[in-house]
């Protein structure tokens, strides 16, 4: 079994848009070089939440070990920088075994975070986040959303970028910040961030072409509701109520429509489909930014990728 104990560390991240086959890449990763899994996924952190988060399967994790899935309940509060201390965390254990780290997921925020550290961010302002609050609702389901995610576009474009509009308490919480520090959130990784050390990082992307990303993301939000999104996400609205935030997030925000009559099953369905879409644009933008990353241009189960991934890292322990 390889051995992983250098002081400066070999760290994979496998990075793209949803449904580009991640998890199948890192695992795949993980049984070549003796690794384990760290989740970076900011739906996927939530217990109970099973069938809209995609999460890793029962067979997948036994594969290989996997961790920050299932750490927080759906309505405790749970940030970037709480994942980024317990990812860390996870990363110094793993290490501590002698395996190697695979990060994998398609938050952007919370891979930044990970990866180049936060600064510390402004206090909160409930004032304002109440006002933000009471403005969305006023609007309604349908404008209040779209219109609060203009505002943070034009104060933080990037935030924008990575926040969807369904999520409405990330959107207030990252509206809140640009306004307290009159700078975008994302800026503050400028100044005084703590980035993480002791670590080579090789950074994977994965680009399929259009026609298959959207293909693969229609059947997975398809097979979401067919294995039942909708009776998930009513048991969660009747124990954590309906204004529980990880409810907002795709696929669920379409499901607690059809749970309380605004949407028939197939539109929600092609609602999903298209806001996920929507969201693997703005993944491919974020992560084009990222500087080193070596983009692989097919899926994860590609026989093709999964060699090209293994070669990189190969000549990446070569460089050490």
């Amino acid at each position: 079994m390889v051995k992983y104990l250098a002081d400066d560390k070999p760290l994979i991240v496998v990075a793209g848009p949803t449904a580009s086959g991640k998890t199948s890449l890192a695992i795949r990763l993980a049984e070549e070089f003796s690794g384990e899994v760290v989740s970076c996924d900011s739906v996927a952190v939530y217990r109970e939440m099973e069938i809209g988060t995609a999460k890793p399967s029962l067979e997948e994790r036994a594969r290989a070990q996997h961790h920050m899935i299932d750490i927080v309940w759906p309505d405790e509060p749970y940030t970037a920088g709480d994942y980024s201390r317990q990812a860390r965390e996870a990363l110094a254990g793993i290490t501590g075994r002698g395996h190697l780290p695979i990060v994998a997921g398609g938050t952007g925020l919370y891979l930044r975070a990970l990866i180049d550290g936060l600064s510390p961010a402004p206090p909160r302002q409930p004032a304002l986040r109440e006002r933000l609050r009471e403005r969305v609702a006023e609007m309604g389901p349908e404008r209040g959303p779209a219109h609060l995610h203009r505002i943070l576009t034009r104060l933080d474009p990037a935030a924008g970028r990575a926040i969807h509009a369904n999520d409405i308490p990330k959107a207030i919480r990252a509206v809140e910040v640009a306004l307290a520090a009159r700078q975008p959130l994302t800026g503050q990784w400028e100044k005084g961030r703590d980035a993480l050390t002791g670590y080579r990082v090789l950074r994977l992307g994965l680009a399929p072409t259009r026609a298959r990303l959207y293909e693969r993301i229609n059947q997975r939000a398809a097979a979401m509701f067919d294995r039942g999104l909708v009776e998930e996400t009513e048991r969660l609205i009747e124990r954590y109520g309906a204004d529980c935030r990880p409810l907002g997030s795709l696929g669920y925000a379409e499901a607690a429509a059809v749970v309380r009559g605004e949407l028939t099953r197939d539109v929600a369905i092609a609602q999903a489909q298209q806001g996920h879409r929507n969201y693997a644009k703005r993944q491919g933008t974020w992560f084009r930014r990222e500087h080193g990353m070596h983009w692989l241009h097919g899926c994860g189960g590609d026989a093709e990728v999964e060699q090209q991934a293994c070669k990189l890292f190969q000549e990446h322990l070569k460089r050490a």
